[in-house]
């Protein structure tokens, strides 16, 4: 059983290795929501998420001999982190197997903490497969990222923390993966106050824990695909299931597409970069139905590389109708196109880019294509502009963005 005990004993134990991470209270999601919502940022972790947690207190637990074999484990990103992190400070040798699909940057750092990289299989489950042989095949200590009620006592540190700070908390969204954060958080927040709601928040194409639960038993998904690559895991933990049916309140399911949209929000509104799965539980506060109540959401990390920073800003910017692509038809004459540029201008829109197709129709005098894309306010100015050219005799429609 995971005791109060236990839980005072990991949060001592973690204070070596996590740094402050305050409460932030967010007026902007409080304004949106209704809610008064506090950000819990672990994205801001030496590591970049909260998995040193767990990973530093569980083999904080081990005997000198196990520790002594070497370590292995298999992950996503964080837990490696957070593995390689520990085992350094320990000073015992680490292997990582991770997908072949993990960020660069999630690789790299791992490296970076003195850990020996396996790159295998597209999801964190044949991750893992692989890395149960290697242990089995040299003998090497595994520990499990989820699957584990001492690394999910670690990882429920973070509940001590917020009942803490605002011992008056209505919610806690936590995201889950396999679930071994919302096992420990879950389980420490009923243990001190059976009143807190904890709500677990999942990506739906990757939906594992909804489906047990919904299930009775532990069951495994077909895929798991989705941008939050810290929460693709096709299998919740077995362990810790029992202690998921017992203490969470309920689970939110969360698109792709809504997470793009929060990764804007998080960057705009408080200057913070927080990975796909971290911004599950942001992109949750709109789900929550209730008002007035005092919610923390758990960022869980802020692990992401350069590449996907920049995909996921254009798409948030596109999904908020600030950028925007028309394609426009004219005639092929001299001076056309300043006109359409002008009347854009005039309505305070920003041409960002711009296509010019003269073979979209044989008669050229009669049309030629002209596709903008567009910087704007939002979804009125997008409209207000589009309205702009129809009034001025222009055959216009929305396209693809071109960016």
């Amino acid at each position: 059983m995971m005791t109060l005990e236990d839980f005072e004993e990991a949060t001592e134990a973690v204070k070596k290795v996590i740094l402050k991470t305050n409460l932030v209270y967010s007026d902007y999601f409080s304004d949106q929501t209704g809610n008064k919502v506090y950000l819990k940022p672990e994205n801001m972790q030496f590591t970049g998420a909260y998995k040193v947690r767990g990973a530093y207190y569980k083999i904080s637990t081990l005997s000198k001999e196990e520790r002594k074999k070497g370590l292995i484990t298999a992950s996503a990103g964080n837990h490696a982190q957070g593995v390689a992190y520990a085992a350094k400070l320990y000073g015992v040798p680490a292997t990582i197997v991770m997908p072949t699909t993990t960020p660069l940057m999630k690789v790299n750092r791992t490296k970076g903490y003195g850990a020996e990289v396996v790159l295998h299989g597209d999801v964190y489950d044949e991750a893992c497969a692989k890395a149960l042989e290697i242990a089995k095949e040299k003998g090497l200590t595994f520990i499990h990222p989820f699957d584990d009620p001492v690394v999910a006592t670690g990882q429920g540190t973070i509940a001590m923390e917020i009942v803490k700070e605002l011992p008056t908390v209505d919610y806690i969204l936590v995201p889950i993966g396999g679930g071994g954060l919302a096992t420990g958080v879950s389980t420490l927040a009923k243990l001190l106050n059976p009143n807190i709601k904890v709500i677990g928040v999942e990506p739906a194409n990757a939906a594992c824990m909804s489906a047990s639960l919904k299930a009775g038993k532990v069951v495994t998904l077909d895929s798991a695909n989705t941008i939050a690559d810290g929460t693709a895991v096709k299998t919740p933990g077995s362990e810790i299931f029992p202690y998921i049916q017992k203490n969470l309140d309920d689970i939110i399911t969360i698109e792709d597409d809504e997470l793009i949209v929060a990764f804007l929000d998080m960057v705009e509104n408080h200057k913070m970069v927080v990975e796909n799965s971290g911004l599950l539980t942001v992109a949750a506060l709109n789900h929550i139905k209730e008002k007035n109540k005092r919610i923390v959401s758990i960022l869980s990390g802020g692990n992401m590389d350069i590449i996907t920073m920049s995909s996921m800003l254009q798409h948030g910017l596109i999904a908020r109708d600030r950028i925007f692509t028309i394609s426009v038809l004219l005639p092929d004459k001299p001076g056309e196109l300043v006109k359409v540029a002008t009347l854009i201008a005039n309505e305070q829109g920003n041409v960002v880019k711009l296509e010019h197709n003269q073979f979209v129709s044989i008669n050229r005098n009669e049309a030629v294509e002209l596709k903008i894309t567009i910087e704007a306010f939002g979804t009125d100015h997008k409209n207000q502009i589009m309205k702009a050219l129809r009034r001025e005799g222009y055959t216009a429609k929305f396209a693809q963005p071109v960016i």
